[in-house]
């Protein structure tokens, strides 16, 4: 069975190089063998920008067309932009109606942007709910994995934590309810007091610490048969029938494109090589470059480790141009010059085919709207049965069916 991957990308501004190296080429990987779905997350860019939202949809369309100049295909993957699938919303407010606020508190990003972010208002209701939306995001299409580098996976947690609550309040059958009742009377009171305030600690503070000492206690407990003891572990730990399924991370080899400055590639750096960038730009940002600080001079010798110039002939130059450039500023037989501009020559060479697919699809705008529609049709579908099974495990297919 094939596995289905979810991810997604903020349209806040045109793409750079950095999210080509570290995103895009793994996407166009992974459509090859997984049933992908992208998609552009305009809503999510309003939890931030939500004061010019005209900026994000025309961001939204610069966005689908340097996916598809990056070789991302709708054939293969089904490409959508997020407020054209209502499911989206419509289980982010169901997820809202039973997480904790001190989860949504604890993601690491929502402290985390509202220090580097100081000069927006984030004390919003949309900015809080980030997590339930990129929740909703990825349980909606039953995603069996989430691509995220490694500093992403606490980001990720959450919505493991939301799927595992989703399914303890709404994935138990009557019969369950009376197995745990017989299994408490077992325990004895006093224990399945105790039961009690873990059950408690856990559904209504989001104690983790809960769930282990659960497991001690039920492993020590006398009487209890162990499909007894796994059901009321599980009832605890959220684990009932799975309606919805807890993602796991994919962890990709994290390309870190470097910036013009030797920090991570980023526009918050003000360090970035868009990804349509034009030619002359690109050679006049590489040759302006920093360099080794101890290389004064042309005569003098350099040490490619301390420049920031070296990181991108790690992810451009072949074997032979880095050991070029290794031998000739180590004994200044080349100068900086040279050096930017060997890597400028490789930088444009590898981007201009993308430049060239990327404009063609920025000035075919119907072309991009039918791949949008198509994709946002296919996407539809497929979430429509998710939320089927969540109206129905929450009782509120009533509507439909009397």
């Amino acid at each position: 069975m094939t596995s289905t991957i979810v991810s997604g990308m903020r349209p806040t501004g045109r793409l750079h190089l950095g999210h080509y190296h570290g995103v895009l080429k793994n996407w166009v990987r992974l459509q090859d063998t997984h049933e992908c779905y992208y998609f552009v997350a305009d809503w999510h860019a309003l939890t931030t920008h939500y004061e010019n939202p005209r900026d994000t949809g025309g961001f939204s369309w610069d966005l689908l067309a340097e996916w598809l100049a990056a070789g991302v295909d709708p054939d293969r993957s089904v490409l959508f932009i997020q407020s054209w699938v209502p499911q989206h919303a419509e289980l982010a407010l169901l997820l809202g109606m039973m997480a904790p606020l001190s989860w949504l508190e604890r993601v690491p990003s929502f402290k985390d942007q509202q220090e580097q972010l100081r000069e927006r208002d984030l004390a919003t209701y949309g900015f809080l709910g980030y997590p339930l939306l990129m929740t909703a995001d990825i349980l909606l299409y039953g995603a069996d994995q989430v691509p995220v580098g490694a500093d992403q996976v606490a980001h990720l947690e959450i919505s493991r934590e939301l799927a595992r609550r989703f399914n303890s309040f709404y994935g138990r059958t009557p019969a369950d309810a009376g197995r745990r009742e017989a299994g408490l009377r077992q325990m004895g009171r006093r224990e399945a007091r105790a039961y009690g305030h873990l059950l408690q600690r856990f559904q209504e503070q989001g104690d983790l610490l809960a769930l282990e000492e659960a497991e001690v206690l039920l492993k020590d407990a006398a009487g209890l048969d162990s499909g007894t003891r796994e059901l009321l572990l599980a009832h605890l730990a959220g684990k009932g029938r799975s309606i919805l399924r807890e993602p796991e991370a994919l962890l990709a080899e994290a390309a870190r494109m470097p910036g013009l400055d030797g920090r991570k590639m980023s526009k918050s750096y003000g360090n970035t090589i868009g990804l349509r960038e034009s030619p002359d730009s690109v050679r006049k940002k590489l040759l302006t470059m920093p360099t080794d600080p101890d290389r004064r001079g042309r005569k003098d010798p350099g040490n490619p480790e301390k420049c920031p110039v070296w990181p991108f002939h790690q992810v451009y130059s072949g074997p032979e141009t880095r050991a070029w450039v290794m031998e000739g500023c180590r004994t200044a037989g080349i100068g900086c010059v040279d050096c930017k501009n060997a890597l400028a020559d490789r930088v444009l060479e590898d981007q201009a085919p993308i430049r060239e697919r990327a404009e063609y699809w920025a000035g075919q705008p119907e072309k991009l709207r039918e791949i949008a529609w198509n994709g946002a049709r296919r996407a539809r579908l497929r979430a429509e049965e998710t939320m089927e099974q969540v109206r129905s495990a929450m009782g509120l297919d009533a509507a439909v069916h009397p």
